[in-house]
Parts: structure tokens; sequence; C-alpha cells
């Protein structure tokens, strides 16, 4: 299955148009949330090939949506999530997310050309 759709799910402006702005022109359809509240109902609304979640967000966090996402009930089976922060998480943290995720990118480290490869990776 090649990644189409993807939904942004981050609250810092510059980042989210810098990846909007690179995916769109590789040929990505995009939505972009800056909430939580926003990007959990955007995610149960619509079938995305790829969430791109951020983990510190406002309204809430980006593991609280990966468990509503990814719990018992999988609402999103057919989509893939990967997980974007530069928040420095305890090792126990990474491992429950990465778990259940599938990548875990560190933001600082991502220039745009970096991650539209490891989607197509993914893809």
């Amino acid at each position: 299955m090649a990644i189409k759709t993807i939904l942004i799910v981050e609250d810092d402006r510059f980042i989210g148009e810098m990846y909007v702005r690179s995916l769109k022109k590789s040929g990505y359809e995009v939505d972009w949330m800056v909430d939580g509240n926003d990007g959990l109902i955007a995610a149960r609304n619509k079938q995305y090939d790829l969430i791109l979640l951020d983990v510190m967000l406002p309204e809430r966090r980006g593991s609280e949506i990966l468990d509503a996402l990814r719990g018992a009930e999988d609402l999103i089976p057919h989509s893939k999530v990967l997980v974007l922060t530069n928040f420095e998480q305890d090792d126990e943290s990474r491992m429950a997310m990465e778990a259940r995720a599938d990548g875990y990118l560190i933001k600082a480290e991502i220039t745009p050309s970096k991650l539209i490869s490891v989607i197509e990776k993914l893809g």
C-alpha cells in the first residue's frame, strides 16, 4: 500500500508549515491539526495512510492520542503512525510509544527530505 494521505498533528507553526509544504510538493494529500483534540477527531473521521504525531500538544498529548487510536479498539488499523518529538522522554515511555507506533523520530534530526524518505520506506 502506497502512502497517499497524511494527517499531521503538530502545534509548532514553523514545523507544521514546513512539513505540509514539502509533503504536498512530493504529491501527498495533507491535513494539519494544531492541537491534540482536533488531531484525534480528524484521525477518527477520515482514513489516513499515515499520521505524523507530535508528543507535546495542547489539549491532549500525543501518547494519549496514540492510546486512543491504537488501544483495545484499534480505531486506525490501516493507518501507520510516526511519532515526532523533541521532548526528552524516559526510556520506558519512549519504548511504550515505539511499541504502538510504526516509527519514532526526533524532530531536530529530521529534515523534510529525510522525512519523505522515511515515509517512502514505510509505504
